[in-house]
């Protein structure tokens, strides 16, 4: 099993067989059928909708589905298993609409529609040919309105490739032309006005297909518009008022987009009719829609639930993938768990379009499976063994992120011993070739929306709306402000990456590389220390030389920064004061969030850069010569250094781009049991912390206070 398949198999699996497989009807990558019992029933099949947020596997899922089912090559022809075709909804050649393209002929939905034809007319084996003729009428309608002011050649190539969605056979080419030919030479004669234009490329088109294929399924295409709302029985009155109504955009164009994707619905099923039909002997069609969020994909969503909600049945299977999972086409479809959809086929639609969909959100991967996935491309020895914890930790499980980083560890076995070394060096693709710029970059191209990058670099560091603001004011274009600062949240939040509680990015992962690339924008680190002293000063009290001491929560928040920064004075002596006064559990929050400060590479004393390549939290940890300094007067000089070891041992295991050091969890260890002895109360919290954090942190997990079934006693405050 390929290896972005980990965890997806209950989409996929042949034994026993995954959904997509019990929904088509053909086991994945053979020509068998599943069993009768496991495939869907016609009436209950569902649009199945994978959701997620950028880099969770979405597109490799459906290339995989692809392969699947693209058959095998034989003789320079691809010998299909059953009809198939994909498009990806945001790919400029279909979302975007050509210059010399009249608007009011085109639509992504029409040029969606026109590659599926396209792709799901290839020959399949054992199988006839696969025409659209009613699908191809409604294309020639709405594109003839846009021929007025176009010359006889553009007429010929755009009308040709439209026509060729009507001819299956060898003479494709030859007969596709005397169509074309005919259908210009009547609408280059026709009186100038639009009625008369469009009417006469109807009229050629119908007339083509009546003469060509007299006694055949195609002719069918001439009497099928008749139903067409108001045509009066009369086809080319239908195809007339399709025209007419794609040209009047809005609600109208929808509505007419509706009725050409029902064409294509209705040419599908016409191939799969009767009891002499050779298809019925294969799986159902497969269409796949990729970042179905955008371009087409919400107009062919759309028009696919409207249609099977109101009884009008096909039997093709619609697997899309969307960014985010609250669409307004999705609201209120039910949703399966992954895991679920390997086991279940109890799915039931109700009344509602949205209830014709099932939405399959795709979870990170597990510890396990991302161990498996940097197992089977790197062999890692010795300090690199705790890379793949590491890195699922980092990624928060993440595929895309997954898998750059061991492609990445794979080509520099000796970076494996640093997430952040591996993310700054060049990036690794798939061939194993350095790239042109650094893995974090490759990265952050592909996991936030690339013309919103340079704010959402500052805005990484940011906790909250508030503090989001801020920065914007201080650093940010003035055209930007606070509604920039709303939009791009809620853009996040519709991509899948809400904002968390203290996050203005709400994964850590994204968050994680936001800030190291601000941290790299300038030599010196100078966008780097504006961003963080901004923060440093809308955290302080306005009027308090303490810079909010009074306020314990804005005093945190400006210590976090100040710690980013490189200067821990402030938050080893919040940390040491408060010790013996507030209750255990809140100080060891505090001492979590604290160390959570990011930390790219080596400070001296000042926050400057360091020469040595050491990381100097696990110098301080371990207490090596050279890094003590002494206690400010007047304080309990054994708690002072106590706590100082501890933040930076904190510190050092929290951050997510170094792997764990053995002996900082040692001494991690040694610093909280020590500590127990200094509070009569909440000991109980500090001996379970210090067992649980050396092992969550070498084991890749972060690091949280214990809860209270953790513990014997209480923790003396909470």
């Amino acid at each position: 099993m390929d290896a972005v398949l980990h965890g997806r198999q209950a989409l996929l699996g042949a034994d026993p067989a995954g959904l997509v497989p019990r929904l088509v009807g053909v086991r994945p990558h053979e020509l068998r059928a599943v069993d009768a019992k496991e495939l869907a029933p016609a009436d209950q099949l569902p649009v199945l909708v994978l959701a997620g947020a950028r880099g969770m596997g979405k597109t490799a899922l459906l290339r995989s589905v692809h392969e699947a089912y693209e058959g095998t090559r034989r003789r320079q022809e691809r010998q299909r298993h059953t009809p198939l075709a994909s498009i990806n909804c945001e790919h400029p050649a279909i979302a975007r609409r050509r210059p010399n393209q009249p608007e009011e002929s085109w639509s992504p939905v029409t040029q969606g529609l026109l590659e599926l034809a396209e792709q799901l007319g290839e020959r399949v084996r054992h199988a006839g040919d696969m025409v659209f003729p009613r699908l191809m009428a409604g294309l020639v309608a709405v594109a003839a309105s846009g021929w007025l002011e176009a010359d006889a050649e553009r007429i010929r190539r755009e009308l040709g490739r439209i026509l060729l969605l009507n001819e299956g056979r060898p003479g494709i080419t030859l007969l596709a032309s005397r169509w074309a030919g005919k259908v210009v030479s009547k609408v280059v004669a026709a009186a100038s006005g639009q009625a008369p234009f469009v009417a006469a490329a109807i009229e050629a088109t119908l007339e083509s297909v009546t003469d060509g294929f007299a006694g055949h399924r195609q002719q069918k295409s001439s009497s099928w518009y008749r139903t067409y709302p108001n045509a009066g029985g009369n086809a080319q009155r239908g195809l007339i008022l399709l025209s007419e109504h794609f040209r009047a955009g809005g609600p109208s164009r929808e509505h007419a987009e509706r009725w050409l994707v029902r064409a294509l619905l209705a040419d599908l099923t016409e191939a799969y009719a009767g009891l002499g039909s050779r298809l019925r002997r294969l799986g159902r069609p497969l269409v796949l829609l990729d970042n179905a969020h955008a371009g087409p994909g919400p107009g062919l969503l759309d028009a696919v639930l409207r249609d099977r909600a109101e009884g009008i049945a096909d039997e093709v299977v619609f697997v899309a993938a969307v960014r985010g999972d609250g669409h307004p086409v999705l609201r209120g479809a039910p949703r399966l768990a992954l895991a679920e959809v390997g086991r279940r086929a109890d799915w039931r639609p109700g009344s509602s379009p949205a209830s014709r969909a099932l939405v399959v959100p795709l979870p990170p991967l597990t510890a396990n499976e991302t161990l498996h996935i940097v197992d089977g491309l790197c062999v890692l020895t010795g300090g690199q063994a705790q890379f793949p914890h590491a890195a699922h930790r980092l990624t928060g499980g993440n595929p895309l992120g997954v898998r750059r980083l061991a492609l990445a560890a794979q080509r520099r076995p000796p970076l494996a011993v640093s997430l952040g070394g591996l993310l700054t060096a060049p990036a690794v693709d798939e061939r194993g070739r350095d790239e042109d710029h650094p893995l974090y970059s490759a990265l952050l191209e592909q996991l936030v929306p690339g013309d919103r990058l340079e704010e959402l670099t500052v805005l990484a560091a940011a906790h909250d709306l508030e503090s989001a603001v801020a920065l914007s004011a201080a650093l940010l274009p003035d055209d930007f402000g606070s509604a920039g600062v709303r939009t791009l949240q809620a853009r996040l939040a519709a991509d899948g990456l809400p904002s968390a509680a203290g996050h203005f990015v709400g994964d850590p992962f994204v968050r994680t590389l936001l800030l190291l690339r601000l941290h790299h924008r300038q030599d010196g680190h100078g966008k780097w220390r504006e961003t963080h002293e901004t923060l440093i000063a809308h955290y302080a009290a306005d009027g308090d030389p303490d810079g909010g001491a009074d306020d314990p929560g804005r005093a945190r928040h400006r210590l976090h920064h100040e710690l980013a920064l490189g200067d821990t004075a402030g938050a080893v002596a919040h940390l040491r004061d408060t010790f013996p006064v507030l209750d255990t559990r809140t100080w060891l929050d505090t001492l979590c969030f604290l160390a959570s400060a990011p930390y790219f590479h080596a400070h001296d004393d000042e926050g400057h850069d360091s020469a040595g390549q050491d990381d100097r939290r696990a110098a301080i940890a371990l207490d090596r010569a050279g890094t003590r300094q002494s206690p400010p007067e007047g304080v309990d000089a054994v708690l002072h250094q106590r706590v100082r070891r501890l933040l930076h041992a904190v510190w050092q295991l929290s951050d997510p781009l170094v792997l764990p050091d053995p002996r900082v969890c040692d001494r991690l260890r040694f610093e909280l049991l020590q500590l127990c002895d200094l509070r009569d109360e909440g000991g109980a919290l500090l001996w379970q912390a210090a067992q649980d954090w050396p092992r969550e942190a070498l084991a890749g997990r972060a690091l949280r206070t214990p809860a209270d079934e953790d513990t014997d006693e209480g923790d003396g405050g909470a």
